[in-house]
Formats: C-alpha cells, structure tokens, sequence
C-alpha cells in the first residue's frame, strides 16, 4: 500500500451522503497501476467552500453527487459539453486552477441502455428530476425513447424537464404503469429516511419487464430486490457507479485501464458493501 506522502495527488468526492464505493473502486486502480494518487470521500457543510478548497489546494479530481449536481455549475471555470447539454455536473477536473465540470453520468446510463438491449418503443416511468435525472432522460431521449413520463412531484423541475426531451409529466404515481421503471430518487438509498422504501409499487413492479435503479448503496435496493423477486430485468446503480467511475479516473489521470483492471476494481468496490 502506498503511504501518504507530500507529492501524492489527491481527488476526492463530495456528496449529502458519501459511500465508499469511488474510494474503493478509484483507490484499487490507482494501486494496481503503481499512481501515487489517493481518493478520499467527504460530506461538505458549504459546496462554495469545498470547491474553493479543490481549487486552491490543487486537488485534481472531484466527484459530485446528490445533492449538488446543478448547484456546483455557478462555481466552475468551463462546462464541457456533456455537463452544459444537460445542466448537471457529476465531474470537476482541476487544471492549475481551471475547474472543468463534466458529467459521466450520462454516457454510464447511454451505455447501460445499449447494452441492455432495451426496447425503444418500450413505455417508461422515469421518477426524479434533479441531475441525475436529466442525464437519465437524456440518454433515454437519445436512444430514441419517445413514450417517457417524468415523475416528479415539483411541477416547477418535472414538468421543464419533460418539456425539454418532448416527454409526459405527472405528479404523482398513482396507479400508472409502463414496461421500463428507473429511479432517480434518493428513495431506497443507505443512510437516508426512505432506505427500506420501494420507489414503485409491487403492482407497477409487476407489470413491468425491466427495473433500473440508479441508487448504488446498497447495490441490492429494495426495489431490486423486489424486481428480482418477481423475475425482472434489472439494471442496478452499482452498474453506473462502476461506468461512470471509470471516465472519471480516466480524466482525472489520462490513463485507461483495462478491462480486467476494472473488472477486479469493481469487484473491491463491491466487496465493501458486502
């Protein structure tokens, strides 16, 4: 193991809710590939403070998570395309001081869809409308998803989201139904109020084929757990994690491991939820 020293670089992740899963899974790369590099997760009592700490400490890489996606783009430099296309930030590269906001969220959930081999015509309840959410809806969008409603129960984020990708939008659940449901809701996750909550209901769990849950801790949701119960399709949030990890490493340090590199990454990232 590396010990700490005065020229390691260092990257870190802010989040209302830290997991050790970007510690673990960028920590192992950066051992397996001899980087003297260190990750370290935080929960910041002020963004605007921990982003001028980034800045002004030299730290390379930030990772941002719920809830300060939107809210961290008034404190960047430049907004690369795949953060300013859809006004969230999961990314900060730091260049002498230049702070660059990516989103890798996006092209995680892009290739999730692909290789899944989800059916476009497929009817989809999209829950959530903060960042994460506007990556999902985008990536649906670009895979040709038209029969997409956004469910959301602030009218003043669901419905301009909607709006945007030309998808429907409802308050609430009701009694709807589609083929494809994808939570992008903190509901289900470790830590907080509604962790033993189901974001969909067993019926609508029923009636569907495929269950995606962007929630990584715990990789076992109760709405995946409950999707695998009924015999679903899953795609689970520690699938994402581990993809959009992997570019953020790669901007982070210019390097790509390989796939066998990353395989045995995640597997360390997951053993720690275990």
């Amino acid at each position: 193991m590396t010990l700490l020293n005065k020229d390691m670089t260092l990257c870190i992740s802010l989040s209302a809710r830290p997991s050790n899963n970007g510690t673990r899974f960028h920590n192992h790369l950066y051992e397996a590939l001899g980087l003297n590099w260190i990750y370290k997760a935080f929960a910041p009592t002020d963004l605007s403070q921990a982003i001028a700490g980034v800045r002004g400490l030299g730290i390379r890489g930030c990772a941002i998570s719920m809830p300060y996606k939107e809210e961290v783009i008034a404190l960047v430099d430049r907004m690369d395309p795949s953060a300013s296309a859809i006004d969230s930030v999961n990314t900060i590269v730091n260049d002498d001081g230049v702070l660059t906001a990516y989103n890798t969220d996006y092209s995680a959930i892009a290739q999730l869809i692909a290789r899944g081999g989800l059916d476009r015509t497929a009817s989809v309840l999209l829950r959530g409308s903060g960042g994460m959410a506007k990556a999902t809806a985008a990536a649906f969008r670009d895979a040709g998803f038209t029969r997409v409603t956004i469910v959301a129960r602030n009218e003043a984020n669901g419905r301009p989201l909607a709006d945007l990708y030309g998808f429907a939008w409802t308050a609430g659940l009701d009694d709807a139904r589609a083929d494809i449901l994808v939570n992008v809701t903190p509901i289900g996750m470790a830590g907080g109020a509604e962790e033993h909550t189901l974001s969909f209901s067993e019926e609508a769990i029923g009636a569907a084929s495929v269950v995606f849950d962007v929630v990584a801790l715990p990789a076992e949701t109760p709405l995946i757990a409950a999707a695998r119960r009924a015999g679903k399709t899953v795609i689970t949030g520690a699938e994402v994690a581990t993809l959009q990890a992997l570019e953020q490493f790669v901007l982070y340090t210019g390097i790509r491991p390989s796939a066998e590199q990353v395989r045995a990454a995640e597997e360390f990232m997951r053993a720690g939820n275990a």
